[in-house]
Order: structure tokens, then sequence, then C-alpha cells
């Protein structure tokens, strides 16, 4: 029962009023012909795709989940699945913004990403079958030698093949040092692997022709830990020097993990028995080339919380039009009926501006993001496309993880705001909040990438990267001040800004002493920078819809009032944060292991 209408009003906002992507193509010589009516035209024809064709799959393929035939070996996706992504490869969707020279159109990935926020609130189940082949492709666009790229790139550009990364094994997961997956030489430039992976998302399906997985193994004389890992480019099927596909190869889905949601994507239990590879980069160095693929899918779980908040406020709010229960405390609103729209009770809208902000908020963050790796690849000035990618390293963790807790949360709000109903699988509401769990696990769960943000991008190089950025909101706060109108957001906003950078010097100074301090805090200093970075971009958002006032149009007093919402309800919340960060490590770390 549920619905979903792309936002196309709001991604014109963020794209062309806020962000001004036409300025900033203009000068990338890739993308300096693009303009926005071809801009437009392919983002209405993305959300006529996504609302029209995978929409009507998301409870069919949660309801179905997929079948494992435990004698070949083949998964068989969702009623529709397969059908659809024939048509999203038919209309060219998956090269959108691949490199010409192996049949891409060479978009900006600013473009992509609206494509597939509004295919994740379509169905994160099936889009993950697409989305991962990106980061396959650009791992191996990155770090493939030219044979491997011209036997797999053109494939996965087509969407003819698609693409996963085999990392987790059972016996551990983010500490990627432990794996014991082998690849052995065979003495002809390839190699033999044998090991077991789990947690493969799309490891087997029906979808497509090919797989191509990208594993990471250990090789004889490798060193132990993560020093000593190397990837391997290893397909479902082996393929011809001509391209065609020859017999079946080594690599199978051994089960199919029973989830609590995401049901109609295969997260598959690899096993490989003597599947043939070959090295994709150096030798004990697939890590680092392996972080390709994997800084893309943290953007891309950040995507999917946004595209779940979003589909999962529509129809919240919706139903908040609709049902009737109760009446205002300030008088009857429908007096002809028995009563009310349950939109007049506060609470009910404090739960909906609540999924709002995030979504808007979370839509402009990633948009932000993105557009930055379209400035660090394609700028002519290499200071630019450093600082832009300084930007990126800085902010893919609070994309991730402040995100996905917001999505969390957001999608319980909305169930909240159906009340029984909300509850019962025939909505639809409680699989937006089963799939929304995941996001904040996978890709590295939210505390690693506090841990990362804190330990590595902030106090591991002195703050730079914090200043540099510190430094675009500073500058935006000094021009926003001389508007009067600006003070209820740059007020804030200072101050948040001057409490931040004092914090973070106190707990720089104290890890130098007491280096269990970054691990208490990580995951308070994340929500910290987030709500840190969301405050900037609403108080952005508001400027510009304070240039629309006086007139009539009711997107832009909408943005302003959620703007205002933020402000006042839900940036509070940093009041918490800095009490939790300023307690130190103690009241976490005091109890003996033995006592839990």
């Amino acid at each position: 029962m549920t619905t979903y209408t792309p936002p196309l009003r709001d991604l014109q906002f963020v794209l062309q009023e806020l962000l001004h992507v036409e300025d900033v193509f203009r000068r990338l010589p890739a993308h300096a012909d693009l303009d926005g009516d071809i801009l437009q035209a392919v983002i209405t024809e993305a959300g006529r795709f996504c609302a029209e064709v995978v929409a009507p799959l998301n409870q069919v393929g949660d309801r179905e989940g997929c079948q494992l035939d435990a004698v070949t070996h083949a998964v068989r996706t969702p009623t529709g699945f397969r059908a659809a992504y024939q048509q999203f490869v038919q209309g060219g969707w998956p090269s959108l913004i691949c490199d010409p020279a192996f049949g891409g159109q060479g978009l900006p990935r600013t473009l992509n990403q609206v494509l597939y926020e509004m295919l994740n609130s379509a169905s994160q189940s099936w889009t993950m079958y697409a989305g991962l082949s990106h980061g396959a492709y650009d791992c191996l666009h990155a770090h493939g030698t030219p044979a491997q790229q011209a036997l797999y790139l053109p494939k996965l550009v087509s969407g003819a093949w698609t693409g996963t990364m085999c990392l987790t094994e059972p016996h551990c997961g983010t500490d990627l040092g432990l794996l014991r997956t082998k690849a052995e030489p065979t003495g002809d430039g390839q190699y033999r692997l044998n090991g077991e992976k789990i947690f493969i998302s799309a490891g087997e399906h029906d979808l497509a022709d090919n797989i191509v997985h990208l594993v990471l193994a250990r090789l004889p004389d490798a060193p132990a830990g993560s020093k000593g890992i190397s990837l391997f480019v290893v397909p479902k099927f082996h393929v011809r020097p001509d391209g065609g596909l020859g017999e079946r190869n080594g690599i199978f889905c051994g089960g199919l993990e029973h989830k609590m949601g995401i049901h109609g994507n295969a997260t598959c239990q690899m096993v490989l028995q003597d599947a043939v590879g070959s090295l994709v980069g150096e030798p004990n160095r697939g890590l680092a080339a392996m972080f390709v693929m994997m800084n893309a899918a943290r953007l891309g779980v950040g995507a999917q919380s946004v595209g779940l908040t979003e589909v999962a406020y529509q129809n919240a709010a919706r139903y908040a039009l609709d049902r009737h229960q109760g009446r205002s405390l300030q008088g009857p609103v429908a007096a002809g009926q028995p009563a009310d729209p349950i939109i007049v009770h506060a609470d009910v809208r404090r739960l909906l501006l609540t999924a709002r902000a995030f979504a808007e908020g979370g839509r402009a963050l990633l948009l932000y993001t993105v557009l930055e790796i379209d400035r660090s690849e394609g700028a002519v000035d290499a200071d630019e496309r450093a600082a832009a990618a300084e930007r990126v390293a800085l902010l893919t963790p609070i994309v991730k993880a402040f995100l996905t807790d917001n999505g969390w949360m957001a999608t319980s709000h909305c169930l909240q705001v159906l009340g029984g109903h909300g509850y019962v699988a025939e909505w639809g509401m409680e699989q937006f909040v089963r799939d929304a769990r995941i996001n904040m696990i996978y890709e590295g769960t939210n505390a690693v990438q506090a841990l990362d943000l804190l330990g590595r991008k902030v106090l591991g190089d002195g703050g730079k990267r914090l200043q540099a950025f510190a430094g675009e909101i500073t500058a935006f706060l000094a021009e926003a001040s001389q508007d009067a109108r600006m003070q209820g957001f740059v007020g804030p906003l200072a101050r948040l800004v001057q409490r931040f950078a004092k914090l973070t010097a106190a707990l720089g100074a104290q890890a130098q002493q007491q280096p269990g301090v970054v691990g208490a805090a990580a995951v308070d200093y994340l929500r910290l920078s987030g709500h840190l970075v969301f405050a900037w971009l609403w108080a952005r958002m508001a400027q510009v819809a304070l240039q629309h006032e006086t007139g009539a149009d009711p997107f832009y007093v909408a943005k302003l009032a959620t703007a205002r919402f933020y402000f006042a309800k839900v940036l509070p919340e940093v009041e918490s944060l800095f009490a939790q960060l300023e307690s130190g490590d103690e009241p976490v770390m005091a109890l003996e292991a033995a006592l839990f």
C-alpha cells in the first residue's frame, strides 16, 4: 500500500539553487557542456523509472525473498526483479557516469547520486544488485590491468554483468587482517582461491549473465595482518579472450542469510573451491585497492537511508492528512467530521518534521559530497582537486553513519505516525524500518566510521581537514550575518562552531595521554559532527528560501519552516552530546569485563 513520488522539486532546489551545479560543471572540462535542461530531463526520466517500474516491486521482494537451489547453487530473485533489471539495462542507466572509453556516458557522479536516491526510495533490495556493480567498476577502472579492464569493464558498464565485493569471513568482519582465504599461483599468471565469505550482497542471482566478484585473499608468502591481503577478480563464469562465457568457475553460493530486512536481495555465503582469479593491483596491497569500492559503498549506504527516509516520510505524511482521530486542542478543525485528521496533533507533526528535516538535510549533504567528488576528479587546478578530495575523505564517515542513524530514527518515527497500522506488514511502513536497520551495520559499522572520523580524519592529520572545512562554514557565517533575517540560524551555528573547535582541541590533547578517550568519544563526536554539517546546510537552505519569502510559492514556505524546526527542535541534541563527550571514558570503561 506504499506509494512513491520522486522529489523532483527538492532535487532541483538542492542542485540548482543551493549547490549551483551548472556553475561547477562549467569549470570541469568533462562536463562543461551540460545544461540544466539536460540534467532535468535525465532526472525526470529516472524518477519515472523508479516510481513506475521499481517501486511496485518493493513489497513483493519483501514477501517473497530469494530462493536458493541447493543442488545447482542458483538463486532466484523475487517476481519482477529480473524484468525490471532488464529495463534498467535497456534504458542505459548502468552506464550513466562510466568512462566513454568503455561504453559509458561520462555524466557527473552527482547525477548518478540523484538516480540512486530515488532507486533506494523505490526499493533498496532491488537497487543493491545494480549499485554494487558501480563499486566493482570503480575499483577495476582505478587498479585493473589493461587486459582486465578490456575484459570486464564494458560488461559492467552496460549492466550485462554485475559485480560484488567479497570481504567478510565467518571469523572476521571489520578486522580483515584475520581473513584466511588463500590464493595459490598457478604458474600462468592466474590464481586458485579457496575459502569462504559471508554476508555477500548480490553474491548470486538471476538478473545478469555473469557476476564479477572482487575477492580479498592471501598469497602463500603474505605477511600477517592487513598488510598481507591481495585483491583478485573472480568471475562466476570463466571469460574467454573474446569476451564470451566459458565454464562455471569454482565460486558459488552455499547458503542464503535469513535476514531481518532487505529480503529481496540475496545475501550469500560464498564458497571458493579452486576458483580461478587474476590479481588486481599489487600483491599484498589489496586492501588499498578495495577501499575504492568500500568508500563508494559507504556513500551508497548513506543514499540508501536518505531514500528510505524520503519514502517513509511521504507515506506517513499522506496517512496523517487522511486519518481522522481525536480533536485538535485548539478546537475542531474538520467541523463536519467526527474527528480531525491526525496532522493537527503536535506530536504527529514533530515526528513528521523530524523525518522531513533528516530527508532534506541528508539529500543536501549527499549531493554536496558527491559534487565534491566530481570536482576532485575533474577540476583543472590540482589544488582544487586535492582540496575537494580532502573534504570527501572527511565527510564520508559522516555520510555513512549520521545519515543511517537518522534513517533508522526517521523510519521509526514514520511508523509511529501510522500507529497500529504502521506495525502491520500490509501498510509497508514496518518494512522501511527493517530495511533501514542494516544500514547502520554493513560497510563498516557506525562505530567504525566514528573511529575513522575522529582517529584518522581529524586527529590523524592534526585537524587540517577539519580546519579547512570549518573555514568554509566560517566564510558563510561572515556573509550571512549581514542579513538580520538570518540571525536565528547564524547565531546557533556560530556558537556550535566555536564549541566544536574547543572540544576537538581538548580531545586531541587528552588522546595524547589517554588513547582510550578516542574510543569512548568517537560515536558522540561523529553525531555532533553530523549536526554541525546539517546546521550549516540547513542555514544555507534557509538563506535561499528567505530570498523568496514574499512570494506565494509554498515550496519555500515549507523549506523555511522545516529549517526553523530543525534549529529549534532537532539541533538541541548537541547539548547532550557535548555533556557526554565532556564526561570522558571513565564511565564507559570502569566496569570490569567479567562483570558484564
